[in-house]
Formats: structure tokens, sequence, C-alpha cells
């Protein structure tokens, strides 16, 4: 049956590296290790002390919340006649009897609420055979959820299975033992990645040998009976709310970054495993964790959990962190991030944190080299210790309280498949793109499955800025980190009325005191639109087009940015239900045209938002109390704001009879010095005013018969 085993294990294809092939099976492989009933198995070859630890723990964790078995000893209670029988039984009847046994134990194990742990036997193997004979059944996998392996020095068994008076066993050489010993952690960490139990190796301490092992395994217990997905998530969300301070009422924006691969270029995961290898000489130890992502666990949470448990059975705490050291002196930042970040250390408004489905150790020293330690903390794990574990699935949900729970403006960046949940759903995603060589193979066809089936609108940052791009820029358009624009946009103040939906488009931001302006000068979209506006041969019904047009595209790109978007269920076209999307609070939205310029344009904003209530106004009295009752937003529109005091008197007028109502102005043209004078000082810290412009403009003209803007939109220029 050994040969058999090993023939299975050996004929298994390697499963691909790419995640989503894996993912259905992952899904099941989680479903069924949160569903079961909490079985550890304790595995070793005899003489390696498993009856002994078994008493150990039996005293140290008591049997309130534990229970003890040995297998054999519940075979002997179950088969008629005990051990002896069982002994003369044949092998298709001991399987039998075997199964019987774990299944009572799960159980047990299940109605009692207690984690099992089980002490018994992989393979036995005879000195004299080829090849060992399994004693595990179908049953054995199906039940445990965890298992153990008493990884003891073949010299140490061998001579207490000499000095062992009480038990007779055959006599097996040292070559012997340590041959059994790699073919039942080889045979058994296999079985585990394909039946989702979590599997470890647990050695004694070369000096204190009784005292760790019992220390180790006891501390591994208790994790494994407290630990779950569930709790998991939710330390994870206690860890960012501790690390952001939230609830201090000063955070507007935060940065929610990954690592490795995308704060640098390196992989400290691929970094530590390389000199762990040289370390023992060896190149197993620098595949085990493509090993184990590749398997049919892929990058579930019990993957992530046993990429833990790899690092566990690796070293000691001391080692640990010394590796960890060492890594992080090879880990170097790009000077983008860096710059970045510090530019964010100096904002009250605008926290970072690093969420790393990597070694938080690692990432810890390398931001604490670049002075960021204080300013920038790391969500991740490493270690049992940790806590907990990141996943795919975890920095999204992470991402999704920022936004929807504290009401944060959330940037993601992130740079693979494992970052596509939380970019997809953060405010603005960026996707940074390394060099080809080095960069996942499998982001281009999820990032581009993600933008066409699942709505997902993101940019992506090339490092270094000769790199290739992903796919082309206009579904990936390409942004820099270094941008004056950029960095205005992520450092300036939000409103908080709303959380900026996924699909807006960043764009230039000219905030002077706590004033937020969008505006679309410098953009291409801008420079068409406005044409027609500036055209002296262009006037009333093509004008009035013109302006129409300009307010469709500002609602689009910035009222829905600046107030935020929701979704509310459609009739698809396959005749299923759907989501859809409209501005938050549409019908509570009051679209305010000013007479005579605004009217073309406030149509276009109102045809986007169709929802929302119209309102002509003339003087800032039109607006009756009742105009503002139970709304939540006036959107003010106007064509052209010279200096400003037309729009002051219509807010104060506004605020008057609804002191916290929402008020965004929507204008074609802004004269400049209006924003950082005249408007800014009336509401400077006013965090209920903002403004969008198609343009903002030096130019302090102001038009006057057949150049006044409401003249040429219905042809009155013959009448001044």
């Amino acid at each position: 049956m050994a040969s058999n085993c090993e023939n299975v294990l050996n004929s298994l294809s390697v499963p691909t590296e790419d995640p989503q092939s894996n993912q259905s099976t992952a899904l099941e492989c989680r479903s069924a290790f949160n569903d079961k009933a909490k079985v550890v198995g304790l595995y070793g070859v005899p003489g390696s002390g498993k009856t002994f630890l078994l008493d150990q723990l039996k005293e140290e964790l008591g049997q309130e919340h534990f229970a003890f078995y040995e297998g054999s000893k519940m075979i002997a209670r179950l088969v008629p006649g005990g051990l002896d029988v069982f002994q003369k039984l044949e092998e298709q009847e001991r399987v039998h009897w075997r199964q019987l046994a774990i299944d009572a134990i799960g159980k047990e194990c299940a109605d009692s609420g207690r984690v099992a742990v089980v002490a018994g036997h992989f393979m036995f193997w005879p000195e004299e055979k080829e090849a060992g004979q399994p004693v595990h059944t179908r049953n054995d996998l199906d039940t445990f959820t965890h298992i153990l392996y008493l990884d003891v020095p073949a010299e140490l068994v061998a001579q207490r299975c000499l000095n062992d008076i009480a038990r007779s066993r055959p006599s097996a050489s040292i070559n012997h033992i340590r041959k059994w010993q790699q073919a039942e952690k080889a045979q058994l960490r296999h079985l585990c990645y394909h039946h989702s139990i979590l599997f470890s190796l647990v050695s004694p301490h070369p000096t204190l040998r009784n005292e760790v092992l019992l220390n180790n395994v006891s501390t591994l217990l208790r994790d494994f009976r407290y630990h779950t997905e569930e709790r998991n998530l939710s330390r994870a969300q206690s860890r960012m709310d501790d690390a952001l301070v939230i609830g201090h009422g000063q955070l507007e924006t935060v940065l929610v970054m990954d690592a490795d691969r995308t704060l640098s270029a390196q992989d400290s995961g691929v970094l530590f495993w390389k000199m762990v290898s040289n370390s023992q000489q060896s190149g197993d130890e620098e595949r085990r964790l493509k090993m184990l992502f590749s398997s049919p666990l892929g990058y579930s949470y019990t993957a992530f959990r046993q990429a833990a448990l790899l690092y566990e059975e690796t070293a000691d705490d001391d080692e640990f962190h010394a590796l960890c050291e060492e890594v992080a002196l090879s880990v170097t930042m790009y000077p983008e991030f860096v710059s970045l970040l510090q530019l964010v250390a100096e904002q009250e408004h605008v926290g970072a944190v690093v969420v790393t489905c990597g070694l938080r150790r690692v990432w810890e020293k390398v931001l604490e080299r670049e002075g960021l330690a204080k300013t920038v903390k790391v969500i991740g794990g490493g270690r049992i210790g940790d806590g907990l574990v990141v996943t795919a699935a975890v920095k999204a949900a992470m991402v999704a309280r920022l936004r929807d729970t504290h009401h944060m403006n959330v940037w993601a960046f992130g740079d693979s498949v494992l970052d596509l949940p939380m970019l997809s759903k953060a405010d603005q995603a960026i996707v940074v793109v390394g060099e080809e060589q080095t960069r996942s193979k499998t982001m281009d066809a999820a990032v581009l499955s993600a933008v066409d089936n699942d709505g997902l609108s993101a940019k992506q940052a090339l490092l270094p800025s000769n790199a290739s791009p992903r796919l082309d820029t206009t579904k990936l358009p390409l942004i820099q980190l270094t941008d004056p624009v950029f960095i205005d946009s992520i450092l300036c103040h939000h409103s908080q009325h709303g959380h900026q939906g996924q699909h807006g488009q960043y764009g230039q931001r000219s905030p002077p005191g706590r004033l937020l302006v969008l505006h679309a000068t410098k953009r291409n979209a801008a420079k068409l639109l406005m044409t027609p506006m500036r055209d002296a041969a262009v006037a009333g019904p093509v004008l009035r087009e013109a302006h129409r047009r300009v307010g469709w595209y500002l609602a689009t790109e910035f009222l829905g940015e600046m107030i935020g978007v929701e979704e509310h269920p459609i009739p698809h076209v396959q005749g299923h239900q759907t989501s859809g999307y409209r501005l938050c609070h549409e019908k509570t939205t009051s679209i305010v045209a000013l007479m005579r310029g605004g009217e073309a344009m406030a149509f276009g904003v109102n045809e986007a938002f169709p929802s929302a209530m119209f309102v002509h106004a003339t003087r800032p009295e039109d607006i009756e109390p009742f105009h503002l009752l139970q709304q939540h937003t006036v959107v003010l529109v106007d064509s052209v704001v010279n200096s400003g005091k037309t729009i002051v008197n219509f807010v104060q007028h506004i605020h008057g009879l609804h002191a916290t109502i929402h008020i965004v102005v929507v204008a074609g043209v802004v004269q400049a010095q209006s924003v950082s004078e005249g408007l800014a000082q009336a509401f400077a810290g006013h965090s209920n005013f903002s403004l969008i412009a198609l343009r903002l403009s030096d130019n302090k003209f102001t038009g006057r018969g057949t150049t006044d803007t409401g003249n040429r939109l219905f042809n009155t220029t013959d009448l001044s």
C-alpha cells in the first residue's frame, strides 16, 4: 500500500500557479475547514514521544476544552476482544475499525465542542521492507483539521527505542528511521494540502527538549481552538482601526498599500525562503510557498494559515526575527512611494497603512529604515503569534470598512490578482506595474476581466517609469506618482458628505484653505468642450447645446465623484435584476439654474441626474423653504463665475434657510482670483460647500453686450 501511495503522489500533476484556476477548490476547502469540528492529529514514527507528549498536554491544557485520544486505545475500545483480536484481522477489516475509531472521535468532538487531540500512526515500515505500509484511512483525511508531526532527530528516536523496556519494538537503524520520517513528512504534507488540513512539523529543542516542545505544541493547540476565519477578519479590522486612530475625526483620506512588488520590486517571502535555503544548503525550502499556493488550497484563508505554520516550523522567534532583519536589508522601496508617504506624513487629514499578505516584521523594518515607521503602520502576519493572516478577502473587507463604515476616501495600491478585490472596493485604484520579467504573469487577464466585466475603474503606475504598461492605456490610464496633480488629488481635503465613487477620475484640485475645488482645465475633454463656448460665431441653440454638454460632463465626471454614487436595482436586458448607479441622495437633490446663463448647463446636470428637483432662480430669494425641505444637496449651476459675489449671496441665503445642507457650485468658467480670495474667504472651513468648474481662468474680463454669455445663449445681443 505504501508503494501505491507513493505512485499516486508521483503521478499527480503540479497544479497551475494561477489562483483563479484554483478558486472553486479553495472555496470548497475553506467551507469544509470552517464547518468541521476541530480534530488535531499527532503523528510521528514509533519512539518519537507521542504518548508522553499527549499525557503532558492533558496536564497542561486540561480537559474542559480539549479531549485527548490514543488511536490504538480507541480501536481497542471499539473492537470486541481489543487489540489482540484487531491484530489478527485481515487488512480490509482493520481499515473498517480504524475508520469507525476516527468517526467516533469526530462525533464526540462535535457533540462536546472540545478540540480533539489524537495520537496515531501514519505508516509502519519494517527495515527489511522496501516501502512502508500506510495505516491512515480516507476517514482520517475527512476528519482531521490539523496534523502536527513530531520531527524528532532520528538518533534520539533510536536511543529511546533501545531504552524503552516497557515496549517491544523492532530495532531500526538511524538511517532507516530518518528515511521513514522523510517519507511520512512528504506524504503527509501533500495529503494535507489536498484535503484542507493544516500541517506543521514540531521539533524538540536541542537541550530543553520536553519544556520547549510542550510549550510550542500547547501554544499551537490554543491557537487552533480559537482561530476562525471570522475571528481573523475581526482582528484585522481592529488592527486597521488602531493603526489609523479611527474616531478622532481628523482623517478624511486613507492610502491602503500592498507591500511586496508594490512598494518595492522585491518579494520579501521569496527572499526569506532563499535565505533559509542558503543557510540549510538545500533548495527545498525555497519552493515551499510555491508548492503551497499552487496546491488546491489556492490563496484561501486555509492556505495563508498554512503559510504561517511553515514560517513557524522553520525557525524559533529569535532566528525568525534575525532572518526578517536580513531580508529587510535586501528590500529597497521605490523612491516615488517614499516621497509620497513622506508628504502624507505631514498631513493630519491623510493617513497611510500597509496591508500585506507577506511578512509584517520585514515591512516594519523597511519602513523604519525610511523614517516612516511612526506614520505608516503595517498590518500583516507571518507567525502564529501575529494572531492573523491577511488574505485577498481580508484586504477587500478592510478597504470596504474604511469607505462605508468610517466614510473615508480610500486610495488602494496593488500589483497582483490578490489585490484586485481590494482595488475594486476602493474609491481610487492604482495598479502598480513593475518590470515585465518580474511582475505577476496572471494579472493582465485578471485585471482585464475586472475592468470589462466587474466595473473596475483603475489607473496604472509604472515603476520604474520605463516599464511596459499592462493592457492598453485606455483601459488602464497611466499616472505618475510624482505628478503634482496626482499628489494634490490625494492631499486635498475631501467632502465628508459621501465617499468618492470607484468610477470617478481624479481631476485637478485647487484647495485654497479648506475649500474643495475640482476642475478640468488642462484636460483634453475640457479643451474640446470649451471651444464652442468661446467661439464668437456660435450662439443661440448651438451654444445652449454646448453648455448642456458641459453640464452633463461635469455632473458625470466630477459631481458623482464629489457627492458619491449609490447602487440601486435595475432590470437587465437579459431579463434578470442587476445593479445600476445613481447620485447619492439623487431624489433629495435640488438643481438650481442661475438665470439666464446657468439654465442650459443646468439642463445637462439634470439629464445626468433625472430624479433631482429642478429650480429656476434669478435672485437668492427665488429659492424658498419648500425647495430645501427634506433635501440633502443643492447644486447651483451658472455658466460663468467672476467675482463670486452672486454665489456668496445665494449660498448665504440657502444656509439661512437650511444651515447644514450640502451646496455644490457647478460652473463653466470660474475666475481664479474669485476662488483664491472671495470664495475661499467666505467659505474656508465649510465642509458643506464645494466648487466644480470646467476650467479656471486668470482672465478678469467680464462680458457685456455682445460678449455677455446670457445674451449669446439666447440671441439677445442686439437688445443690448
